[in-house]
């Protein structure tokens, strides 16, 4: 069994497969697998994935299924994994040579959780931004999420390295035909963690591509990723409401951002379609959940409730 399954969604990427694939063969640390899964690619992919499971078939697994998403690939890859630990990888990114090593370095005693840290880069892999962090050692996921909020990324699921016992005991998924899936489910399995080690090593390579899914211009597709992460935002609440073992305090603030992450989606909505959100806020309370503890975030709460036109428009 590999200490390391990586989990590579592959869907139309065929110019940035070699990139991603040679990272991984790169690595210093050799004792891991690769899942690929081609969910239903119409380029060239499948011709270059075939070339890398040939020559590496000790390290390269690759699954062929219909286009059900980003989403089915990685549950689909995860039902596959034989490694103590998932890693999760898009195929339009790269991974450091260090990364296994350093990750195998800290993974001596049972951690569920282990958060590294990313830089973006552009698409002739020129770095765009560093994002260095404060790491801290072992602790309970509501105590990390405490300090992951405050970090430039929380919810990408490709800078974290799962505990895969963990991951299937908790039987944790991303939601199927969704957009924001991360926010969907990572927030929760932080939450969800008995142990979160973070370490300040730059492990990750994502690449912002203007043809992204999540760069459309399309507003039907912006609008349903508006109420997608509403449908998002009930479920982590629910998960999260029925955790016994976390203290209130740690709920608020983990109801605060779920929250905060809905509102400020909204700025996608044209006018007519904010006000119709506005009624979906009320409905389930989401405004209130705002914490309100200084000065400062009490006054953006009752801009909020007055007008959530105004407050988008002050509130970036």
């Amino acid at each position: 069994m590999p200490k390391f399954s990586i989990i590579i969604p592959v869907y139309n990427t065929s110019s940035f497969l070699p990139k991603c694939f040679d990272s991984i063969l790169s690595q210093s640390f050799k004792d891991y697998e690769v899942i690929i899964v081609n969910d239903g690619s119409t380029d060239n992919s499948q011709k270059i994935i075939d070339k890398y499971v040939k020559r590496y078939k000790d390290k390269f697994k690759c699954f062929i299924t219909k286009n059900n998403g980003l989403s089915e690939a990685r549950n689909f890859g995860v039902k596959e994994s034989t490694g103590d630990y998932l890693l999760f990888v898009d195929s339009d990114d790269y991974i450091e040579k260090n990364l296994l090593k350093k990750l195998d370095s800290i993974l001596k005693d049972d951690i569920d959780l282990v958060r590294f840290q990313i830089k973006t880069i552009n698409t002739n892999y020129k770095v765009i931004d560093r994002f260095h962090e404060e790491e801290f050692k072992t602790l309970t996921g509501s105590e990390a999420f405490l300090k992951i909020i405050n970090y430039k990324f929380v919810e990408p699921a490709c800078c974290y390295a799962y505990n895969r016992e963990f991951y299937l005991k908790n039987k944790f998924k991303f939601k199927k035909n969704m957009y924001h899936e991360d926010f969907g489910i990572i927030p929760y399995i932080i939450m969800k963690s008995n142990t979160v080690t973070s370490i300040d090593y730059i492990g990750y390579n994502y690449v912002q591509r203007n043809d992204s899914i999540m760069s459309t211009t399309d507003y039907s597709k912006n609008k349903k990723k508006v109420y997608d992460t509403l449908e998002h935002y009930k479920y982590l609440f629910d998960k999260v409401y029925k955790l016994k073992d976390v203290d209130d305090h740690y709920k608020k603030v983990f109801y605060s951002f779920i929250a905060n992450s809905v509102i400020l989606k909204a700025h996608d909505l044209n006018e007519e379609d904010l006000k119709i959100f506005d009624k979906e806020l009320n409905k389930y309370e989401i405004k209130d959940k705002l914490m309100d503890d200084t000065l400062k975030r009490k006054l953006k709460k009752n801009l909020l409730k007055l007008n959530l036109n105004l407050y988008l428009k002050v509130v970036k």
